[in-house]
């Protein structure tokens, strides 16, 4: 009996070993999605608005979770024509209008002041289809529990299936670069 009362004890006030689950929100607003696209005759720069970013993260496994989710018919790059070409043939934004970037692990953490630098591997689909990436992402530390987030990184478009607007007398690049700044809060349990 005594071994049962014991083992009880145990059980009722040891710590708890349960997941410390963290959870990162992205702010809208405070975030600016840009990207690159070199040409022949010039380099063309865009962007696209966020339209929620949720990301949570298990600190003690790197399991993550949630969804970072870019409003694919928000592209714009300056020009109507371009940008109409862009949303019809390329990304085909009204047949798929969201471009998701799921996360599954974090390596690395983040510290409690300063900067630091994580990796964040998941799916990125775009158009449809999914695309395992891994993003490197530097994370500094802004007042209390906000964080400022940047990551840049190359989207393949046309090895992932993409339509390629090149034409005859216009030549781009086979992938565009993308660089992402944004603010966010973390809640910790």
């Amino acid at each position: 009996m005594f071994v049962f009362g014991a083992l009880l004890c145990i059980l009722v006030f040891a710590p708890c070993s349960s997941a410390q689950e963290s959870v990162l929100t992205l702010d809208p607003a405070q975030t600016k999605i840009e990207f690159t696209l070199p040409a022949t005759a010039h380099t063309v720069h865009g962007r696209f608005k966020l339209e929620s970013g949720e990301v949570h993260f298990d600190e003690a496994s790197g399991k993550a979770g949630g969804a970072i989710i870019v409003d694919a018919t928000s592209g714009e790059s300056g020009s109507d024509g371009r940008d109409k070409k862009m949303h019809q043939e390329v990304i085909e934004s009204p047949k798929f209008p969201e471009i998701v970037f799921t996360p599954e692990q974090v390596e690395g953490s983040i510290s409690p002041q300063g900067t630091s630098q994580i990796r964040v591997s998941g799916m990125f689909r775009l158009r449809g289809q999914d695309h395992r990436t891994t993003l490197t992402v530097t994370v500094e530390r802004a007042a209390g529990e906000h964080l400022r987030v940047a990551t840049q990184f190359s989207v393949p478009y046309v090895e992932w299936g993409l339509k390629n607007p090149s034409t005859f007398i216009l030549r781009v690049d086979k992938a565009v670069g993308v660089e992402i700044h944004a603010v966010g809060q973390l809640r910790s349990p």
